[in-house]
């Protein structure tokens, strides 16, 4: 494996680990759509069904 390979592995990892520690973040806060702007403040959609506007 040469040199240019291991660090893309090591970037993909690092992307991956950071990504999954900030969803367990949100979901513990109470976060129910992650990726809306307006999550943490709506008050309308409680759960990701009715969608985030």
């Amino acid at each position: 494996m040469n040199i240019p390979t291991l660090v893309g592995i090591i970037v993909l990892a690092a992307i991956l680990f950071f990504a999954i520690r900030y969803m367990v973040k949100e979901k513990k806060k109470g976060t129910a759509c992650i990726g809306c702007p307006a999550a943490g403040t709506c008050e309308k959609h409680k759960s990701c069904s009715g969608g985030c506007h």
